[in-house]
C-alpha cells in the first residue's frame, strides 16, 4: 500500500486542516459517482479513503509516523519496526495485514521445547486469537456488502460486512485463527472494521445527513430536484420558498438496524451562480432597494 502522505499529496509536516483539504479535494476529484464505469476511480477513491483513514486520525498518524503500524493500519512487532525506522528514507514500509497476534499453546509448547527439549504429550488446547484490521467503504458499512481479504498466511477469505456496521466494529471469523494445539479447535480471527468517511454523506446515529445545494429559483418557485442517497438518487421535491438550512427528509434512506432504518436528513444550501451577469445583479439589487431585509435578525428574513 502508498504511503498515506503521497496518496493525499502533502507533507510529513502538514496539519490537520491541511490533511483535511487535501483528503475533501482529491475524494471529490475521483468519486465512483462522478466517473462511472471508471474502475481507476474506484481505485483511487478507496486508496485516498484509506490514506486519509490514516492521516485524519491524529493518534493513528503519530503511531504510523514512528513506525508502529504500516499504511494499511496494521500494527508492526518490534522487529518490523526497528526496520522501519532504519529504512524509512528508502519509501514506505512493507505491508503487514495482522495487526496482533495472541499467545497461545503453540507458542507455550515451543517454549516449553526450548527448556526441556522435548514436547509435552497429550496436551489439548484451542488455538490462540488474530487481530487484523480491513477498511470498508461507508456505502458498504451502511447497506452491507461482501468483502475478499487475504489473510497474512496467504489464506484469501470472503467476509460479509452486515448492514449498519459501525466504525471500529470488530468482526469474528470463528476457526480462522492459530490451529490448535494435539487437535484442539482454532483459534478466532477478530477483524477491526475501519469506515473510510465520505464526500457527501455523514452518518448521525441511524440516519444519514448530507447538504444539496441547489439554485435560487429552485428554493424560491420551489422544484423537484435529484439528491443522492446511499442506495442511489431519487427525486427529491423542494418546497416553494425553501432556504438554506431547511432541512427535508427521505424516510427510510438512512442506516439499517434491529429497529429498522433511519432517515437520510438533506439540508438545503441556496448557491448563487458562478458569475452572475449584469442582468441578474440589477434585478435582484433593485428588488432588494422596494422590499428591504435584513437576514443578520432573527425573524427579518422575510
Amino acid at each position: 500500500m502508498a504511503d498515506p502522505y503521497e496518496v493525499l499529496g502533502i507533507g510529513r509536516e502538514a496539519t490537520q486542516e491541511e490533511i483535511r483539504k487535501a483528503y475533501r479535494r482529491l475524494a471529490k476529484d475521483s468519486h465512483p459517482d462522478l466517473h462511472p464505469g471508471d474502475k481507476g476511480a474506484e481505485a483511487r477513491f478507496k486508496e485516498i479513503a484509506s490514506a486519509y483513514d490514516i492521516l485524519g486520525d491524529e493518534k493513528k498518524r503519530q503511531r504510523f509516523d514512528r513506525g508502529e503500524i504500516d499504511a494499511s493500519g496494521a500494527e508492526r512487532q518490534q522487529p518490523e519496526r526497528e526496520f522501519y525506522r532504519q529504512h524509512a528514507e528508502a519509501g514506505p514500509g512493507f505491508k503487514y495485514e495482522r495487526r496482533w497476534q495472541g499467545s497461545g499453546p503453540e507458542d507455550e509448547d515451543d517454549l516449553f521445547t526450548q527448556i526441556f527439549g522435548q514436547r509435552r504429550a497429550g496436551v489439548k488446547a484451542r488455538g490462540s486469537d488474530v487481530g487484523y484490521t480491513m477498511a470498508v467503504e461507508f456505502t458498504e458499512a451502511v447497506n452491507g456488502a461482501k468483502k475478499r481479504v487475504t489473510m497474512a498466511d496467504g489464506k484469501t477469505l470472503d467476509i460479509a460486512v452486515p448492514a449498519g456496521l459501525q466504525d471500529g466494529q470488530i468482526l469474528r471469523l470463528r476457526g480462522q485463527g492459530r490451529p490448535g494445539l494435539k487437535g484442539g479447535e482454532a483459534g478466532d480471527a477478530l477483524v477491526e472494521v475501519h469506515v473510510a468517511p465520505h464526500p457527501i454523506f455523514r452518518r448521525d446515529g441511524n440516519n444519514i445527513r448530507s447538504v444539496l445545494p441547489i439554485t435560487p429559483g429552485e428554493a424560491l418557485a420551489g422544484a423537484t430536484v435529484e439528491a443522492p442517497t446511499v442506495s442511489g438518487p431519487v427525486q427529491l421535491r423542494v418546497p416553494k420558498g425553501s432556504n438554506t438550512g431547511s432541512i427535508l427528509r427521505l424516510r427510510g434512506k438512512g442506516v439499517t438496524s434491529p429497529h429498522g432504518k433511519g432517515d437520510q436528513l438533506v439540508e438545503l444550501r441556496v448557491v448563487l451562480p458562478a458569475h452572475p451577469d449584469e442582468e441578474f445583479v440589477r434585478s435582484l439589487t433593485e428588488w432588494e432597494a422596494k422590499h428591504p431585509y435584513d437576514p443578520r435578525k432573527q425573524g427579518d428574513q422575510a
